[in-house]
Formats: structure tokens, C-alpha cells, sequence
């Protein structure tokens, strides 16, 4: 891990290093991606932001998550916690068998990952498992998600030695028709969900479409939809120009995961704020950002299938939606103050000693690097939420 700082002070900037970099060139996925854009732009005049999004970013062919599984590390587009060493699997473990424990320590659960890159995460908490407790990973199923065929085919190299105890599907249906306790979670994965731009224009709220020759454009917004219904919520105490983000996909991708679990837990770790932060008003332009080679940039249509697309997340509206299904939220802190609690027994029995695992730590929880900038959101469906974490979410 580079010891260097973010290139900018804005925390959406978590994932990016001041490395040196030549401009990008445009490669043959891009220009093909473009057609693909340019195609349905001569048909409907405009497409939304969202769907933008999913011809970029998840094209089967050439989209961006598609193309190729090297995104992360220092050779790729940016830093994950994941690429900063085993410690964050290590520590993630730990929280899955401790939940294993308290929950009766059923002889069948499983963890299901959503969104697990080229597994190296699964092969970390897999292999500190294993060593934590031989009857909790007897019992455990460990299933991943996985509709890019890339993707897959590199989580089953990763995983290879730990196959055995693998589940690897396209979708959840599988999983759905055998629920078991357990996990599901996910990192870095809600900032990867297609989103839409608003801004204000003329005192209300507008909607921002891509047209032709890469532009944005604005519509009008309809009231009854998922999006109007949202921005409705969200008021008209803005600045004229303010722009931000909004998902009305929290629920669809919880309804998904959530029958694949019992009696559980979810699990997300991401960049993002509580409602009152996320659409503070001197946050004029959003979160958005996109990531190439370690470069944050604010400009979502150059290279299109080159560059990741993000935007923060709203725990807030993700809450609220996940109660709707009957998850509540049991636990919402930043990720330093939380691996830092998962950490308290390696601390404390000596297991921080070695120079390197000392550096991850730091990495992970420190406010100017990781620490800060991520946050963690646990859900239960056996539990009830306590004040303080609807407090924090801004829940009442």
C-alpha cells in the first residue's frame, strides 16, 4: 500500500493515489462501449443516467467490471481495503464467527458475498476461519454471487485450494430455495449500484439524461415515480445548481439477497453518509466520482467501459429500505472505529507484532486513510435497532 495521501481532501477520494500516470488512451472495449451508447442514443434521442451506468460499467462483453478483474491494487485503478493485505479478511472473520457463536452455532450457515471481485477477500476470511474455528467452517457454506463469467473464473482460481467449501452462482435464485442462517454481506459493492443525477433548476428538482455527443441533458421528474417519490422526500432547501445523487435500487438488490438467509445478518462496508451529511447543502455537486489508474475525476462520460463510476451511499435511504423487508439496522459506525473493536483480541494476545499487520491497521483505521472514509452498516432480522443507531442514521 502507498503511504501516500488522497489526491484530493474530499473523502469520495478514498480509493485514489497521487501516483504518476500518463493520460488515458482509448482502448477497443471503450470505443466499443461507445457504440453501444451511440446506438441507443440515435434511438431514443436520450438515455437515463442509470442505464448509462449499465451499458458502462456492466456490458457482459466489454462493460467495465466485465472487461477485466485487475481493477484493484497498485496496478490497477485504485485501493481497496482488500488490497491493503489479509488483515481486513482476518478481522471480518473474526466478526462472522463471533455472530456463528452467538447465534447457537448452527450445523449448517452460510456467508454469501455479493460482489467479490477476484475473491481475494472470500480466500482471506476462508482461510482465517479455518484457523479460528475448525467446527464453524465444517458447518459453513461459503457462497459468492457472480454474473460476470471474468469475475467468476477468477474467484474459482483464487479459491481453488478452498473449493470445497465454495458456492459460486450466477444469481441467487439457488440459494433462495435452500436458505440457511448466516451472512450476507458486502464491500464496496452498494457504491457500484446504478444511481440517478438531480439538480436544481428553476426551483425544482430536474432529472439528468445523457444525449447525443456525450452531453447531459435535464427532464422533468414524475412525481409518482420511485425517483419522484425520493426527491420529493428530500425537499426544496437547496441552492439553485446544487446537483447529487439518488438510488431506487436499495430495496430491489435487498429483496434479492434476503431470501438466500435465514436467521442473519447483513453486512456492508462502503463509502458513504447518513442522510443530513450526504445532502448537505454546501455539497453542491454530489459525490460522484470515477477511477482510472489511481485518478479521481468528477466526469462520468469520458471513456465510458474505462473507468469506474461511483457515487457515495446513502445509509440513511438504504435503512429505510431494508426495514421495509424486516432487516433492522443494529449497527452504524465508521470502519477504524469498528475494526478497531474486531481488533481488541489480536491486540491484546500479542498477534499485532509483526511490522506488516501493524501498517494494514493503520491503513484500515486510521481517519486520514481509511479509517474515516468508509462506514459499516450491520442489519438484523432477529434483532431490534438500538437509539443510538437510529440516531446516527437519522431515523428518529
Amino acid at each position: 500500500m502507498s503511504e501516500n495521501h488522497p489526491t484530493t481532501p474530499h473523502k469520495a477520494d478514498a480509493r485514489s493515489v497521487d501516483y504518476p500516470n500518463p493520460a488515458p488512451a482509448a482502448t477497443s472495449s471503450c470505443l466499443l462501449i461507445r457504440e453501444k451508447i451511440a446506438a441507443e442514443l440515435a434511438k431514443q434521442g436520450a438515455i437515463s443516467f442509470p442505464r448509462y451506468l449499465d451499458l458502462a460499467l456492466y456490458d457482459p462483453d466489454h462493460g467495465y467490471y466485465a472487461s477485466r478483474s485487475s481493477q484493484v491494487g497498485r496496478e490497477g485503478d485504485f485501493l481497496t481495503s482488500v488490497s491493503i493485505g489479509p488483515l481486513f479478511g482476518q478481522l471480518l472473520a473474526r466478526r462472522m464467527v463471533h455472530w456463528w457463536q452467538s447465534h447457537g452455532k448452527p450445523t449448517a450457515w452460510r456467508i454469501l458475498e455479493i460482489g467479490a471481485h477476484d475473491g481475494k477477500l472470500a480466500a482471506d476470511i476462508l482461510e482465517s476461519i479455518a484457523t479460528l474455528s475448525a467446527e464453524a467452517w465444517h458447518t459453513l457454506e461459503y457462497a459468492i454471487v457472480e454474473p460476470m463469467p471474468l469475475l467468476r473464473e477468477a474467484q474459482e482460481q483464487r479459491i481453488k485450494p478452498l473449493a470445497a467449501k465454495l458456492h459460486l452462482a450466477c444469481d441467487t435464485l439457488s440459494l433462495s430455495e435452500n436458505p440457511l442462517p448466516g451472512i450476507a454481506f458486502g464491500n464496496e459493492i452498494l457504491d457500484a449500484l446504478p444511481f440517478h443525477l438531480i439538480r436544481r433548476c428553476d426551483h425544482s428538482w430536474k432529472e439528468l439524461f445523457v444525449a447525443n455527443n456525450l452531453e447531459f441533458i435535464t427532464r422533468e421528474i414524475d412525481p409518482t415515480s420511485a425517483l419522484g417519490i425520493k426527491t420529493h422526500t428530500l425537499g426544496h432547501a437547496f441552492p439553485e445548481d446544487y446537483q447529487t445523487e439518488v438510488r431506487t435500487n436499495y430495496l430491489e438488490f435487498l429483496s434479492k439477497i434476503s431470501p438466500c438467509i435465514g436467521d442473519g445478518m447483513l453486512l456492508f462496508i462502503d463509502y458513504g453518509f447518513a442522510a443530513p451529511e450526504y445532502y448537505d447543502t454546501h455539497r453542491t455537486r454530489g459525490t460522484l466520482r470515477t477511477f482510472y489508474k489511481h485518478q479521481a475525476a468528477e466526469d462520468p462520460l469520458v471513456d465510458p467501459g474505462k473507468r469506474d463510476i461511483t457515487a457515495h451511499v446513502d445509509f440513511t435511504d438504504l435503512a429505510r429500505e431494508a426495514e421495509t423487508i424486516g432487516w433492522q439496522p443494529t449497527h452504524f459506525s465508521s470502519q477504524g472505529s469498528y475494526l478497531t473493536h474486531l481488533a481488541k483480541e489480536m491486540i491484546e494476545t500479542g498477534e499485532f507484532s509483526d511490522p506488516k499487520t501493524i501498517a494494514q491497521f493503520r491503513s484500515l483505521t486510521h481517519p486520514a486513510r481509511l479509517g474515516a472514509s468508509f462506514h459499516v452498516i450491520e442489519f438484523e432480522n432477529s434483532k431490534e435497532p438500538t437509539p443510538q443507531v437510529m440516531h446516527r442514521l437519522a431515523l428518529g
